[in-house]
């Protein structure tokens, strides 16, 4: 249904449709309860988000699956979103400086919020950028393929790559790469579903079919379900790497902006 409506509908005007509906939307749950940063919005509840799978619950991972509370009705930011952006905003000085950051496979909440801002040189794309013809990616988003960027050495002071990595086949090639186009100094915000209580990472490059990566992995997209040892494989890419629980500094506020208790976010620095 959704490749009909997106093939008969214009990118203009889904885009008009949609941005109408959020703002029906922020107004439908407005309220005091919760509060997004992004939109700066208040609302009496979040929306759920994520894919239902037992494979999550199997596993306990963190950051993936279906989650109550994640999606704000008025900029559709997730939980996800808003944990990244918490920390941009309230433990670095990401957005007082002038800096050039690469955004990988961008989130619609943070890519309108960065890209807008005067002082960072925003750069953005994702793979199969040329053929994607859908609502969630601006249309002049550029192709990007993490294992191969066209960047030079040392391009970007912060690069975010949310939930990306797990999609991607050879993953170490593009840590690798994300390590070379990083400056010295720099930091990379790489996120992933993440399952604390496996000590190694599961996966198997030969499966293929989506209906058995759904069943393997929790999504038909997903490729591996990470362990303990991804901050090893981070490491050997050259990284030095730093979990923080952003949650644990000060639950009352990370509450009211809904951002999961349990999700660490995995700094890795040059």
């Amino acid at each position: 249904m959704k490749k009909i409506i997106q093939a008969i509908i214009p990118f203009w005007l889904g885009a008009k449709l949609r941005g109408a509906w959020q703002k029906f939307l922020g107004w439908f749950y407005k309220g005091n309860n919760y509060y997004c940063p992004l939109c700066q919005h208040s609302f009496r509840k979040m929306l759920p988000a994520g894919i239902k799978n037992e494979i999550f619950e199997k596993y306990h991972i963190i950051g993936g699956g279906y989650r109550l509370n994640a999606l704000c009705p008025r900029c559709y930011s997730t939980d996800r979103d808003r944990l990244v952006f918490s920390y941009l905003k309230d433990f670095t000085h990401f957005l007082e400086n002038q800096n050039k950051l690469l955004h990988i496979a961008p989130e619609g909440a943070l890519r309108a919020y960065l890209s807008n801002s005067l002082k960072i040189n925003y750069i953005s794309g994702f793979k199969g950028a040329d053929a994607f013809k859908g609502y969630y990616y601006q249309q002049h988003e550029r192709h990007l393929d993490i294992t191969h960027l066209p960047f030079e050495n040392e391009s970007f002071d912060v690069i975010i790559c949310n939930h990306v990595l797990e999609h991607v086949s050879e993953d170490k090639s593009g840590m690798k790469e994300l390590y070379r186009v990083l400056k010295p100094g720099g930091f990379a915000i790489l996120q992933v579903p993440y399952a604390p209580e496996l000590k190694l990472t599961i996966e198997d490059p030969s499966i293929q079919d989506p209906k058995l990566r759904l069943r393997k992995f929790g999504q038909k997209d997903h490729v591996r379900i990470y362990g303990q040892d991804y901050i090893n494989r981070l490491q050997e890419s050259g990284f030095s790497v730093e979990l923080i629980y952003l949650y644990q500094k000060n639950p009352t506020y990370y509450d009211k902006i809904a951002i999961n208790a349990e999700e660490p976010l995995f700094i890795a620095r040059k």
